[in-house]
């Protein structure tokens, strides 16, 4: 008798301590956050670029605080946008897009699109973010209407990287890009924009939404420098770790520790290597719809300061 009461008073803390964790997690998931960080990579003498990097909003109409939040970053003025794709989670959603987005679509901006952009999300395991990626790809899921939210990209001005190579004059910055459809479903096409970066702009970007070893070996190849992506949700799920927490999965071949943030690739290299770049990859602002939990990882929009070197 005394043990089946034990039992039940176990199982009792540990649904406790279950559905505060999973509380928290949705609370956090809601926490929307701007980081600030500082990149030295222009020549020198020449004025700074405020580059605002969106990625993976996962959006859904419902989602009114969520757009609220994203409406408001127009009061930063970027220079330029950069959305790394997965910005849709429902097939109604490319309208609360645009409007979200509302006057940084009429700065300058580039993108790209991903997996979630292209087909519809469905219920996945939260701690299926624990695991590393199996390789599988549900395509076979009703689509979602990417080509609407093309045209009002493209209608606002901002550049198409699918694929692609560019050029694009930001103030008098004079930037060469390069973008790849999304690597996670492999569509990115590699031999489209291989080649050295174009030495005569002031800056070469790169971009991606999964940021796969395959593109960002090539993109540092060709002397890109620097190279944006999402995909990750910055591990989502992150466990504690000595000094703050780690990520455990990052759903593709990126190693865990630089699923968030800025970071040089290869990861042992410095800056001024060759064929090396920085990479800064953003932890996103949303989540699967079926799965709007994160722990320890903020959904986040970043603005990137970038400085002369």
């Amino acid at each position: 008798m005394g043990f089946g009461r034990g039992l039940l008073r176990t199982a009792g803390a540990g649904g406790a301590l279950g559905a505060a964790v999973t509380s928290y997690a949705l609370w956090e998931a809601r926490q929307y956050t701007l980081r600030r960080l500082d990149l030295r990579v222009l020549p020198a003498g020449m004025r700074p670029l405020r580059v605002l990097h969106l990625s993976d909003l996962h959006m859904t109409p419902g989602q009114t605080r969520k757009q609220e939040w994203l409406r408001d970053l127009a009061r930063l003025e970027p220079d330029l946008v950069v959305d790394t794709g997965d910005n849709l989670a429902h097939r109604d959603a490319v309208p609360v897009v645009l409007d979200s987005l509302g006057p940084l679509l009429d700065r300058p901006g580039v993108f790209v699109h991903g997996s979630n952009d292209y087909f519809e999300p469905g219920f996945r395991n939260p701690f299926g973010y624990l695991l590393p990626d199996d390789g599988t790809r549900h395509t076979d899921v009703p689509p979602l209407p990417w080509r609407d939210l093309t045209a009002g990209f493209t209608g606002a001005g901002w550049v198409d990287l699918t694929n692609r190579r560019d050029r694009l004059t930001v103030g008098e910055t004079v930037l060469a890009l390069a973008g790849v459809d999304d690597p996670h479903l492999e569509y990115d096409d590699l031999a489209a924009v291989a080649g050295p970066a174009d030495a005569t702009a002031d800056l070469r970007v790169a971009v991606a939404h999964a940021p796969y070893v395959r593109v960002l070996d090539r993109f540092a190849a060709d002397g890109y420098d620097a190279i944006l992506a999402g995909h990750t949700h910055g591990g989502q799920v992150r466990l504690p770790w000595p000094g703050g927490s780690r990520a455990y999965a990052t759903n593709c071949d990126l190693e865990a520790d630089r699923a968030r943030g800025l970071h040089r690739h290869p990861a042992d290299s410095r800056p001024g290597d060759p064929g090396s770049a920085w990479l800064h990859v953003s932890a996103g602002l949303g989540t699967n719809p079926y799965t709007r939990v994160r722990i320890a990882c903020r959904p986040e929009a970043t603005l990137l300061t970038l400085q002369p070197r």
